[in-house]
């Protein structure tokens, strides 16, 4: 318990970052790739998919255990991930019962923003 896995530190997010990510995923939202649609709801600029994020906190599993161990996971988005930033995501071990590892999952940005918040919980045997 209390085990904390290496941190996944992310490449800045890129405009290109976004554009493939709504290609792979089929999110096309215009706030995630279109710089004038985000100004005219008001953002200085566009942000990344909630998704995208989760997709990492995925990547910072599965660099830990692989992917058949998962046996589930779940996140909250909490605040986005403006263009440009660079995510870290995080993983500690909260509890093991019967070989099954609970984890606290976190996305965060340099200012201290955590933009995603989950749990997973991973078969250790």
């Amino acid at each position: 318990m209390g085990t904390e896995l290496p941190p996944l530190r992310v490449e800045p997010i890129t405009r290109a970052t976004l554009a493939l990510f709504a290609g792979a995923s089929g999110d096309h939202v215009p706030l995630h790739i279109d710089i004038d649609v985000a100004r005219a709801a008001g953002l200085s600029d566009v942000f990344a998919h909630g998704m995208l994020s989760m997709a990492y906190l995925g990547r910072l599993l599965t660099g830990w255990v692989p992917q058949h161990r998962i046996r589930s996971y779940r996140v909250r988005f909490a605040a986005i991930t403006p263009v440009h930033a660079r995510p870290v995501c995080a993983g500690r071990v909260t509890s093991v019962e019967n070989g099954l590892a609970t984890l606290e999952l976190a996305v965060t940005l340099a200012d201290g923003t955590i933009t995603l918040t989950g749990e997973a919980v991973i078969d250790l045997r």
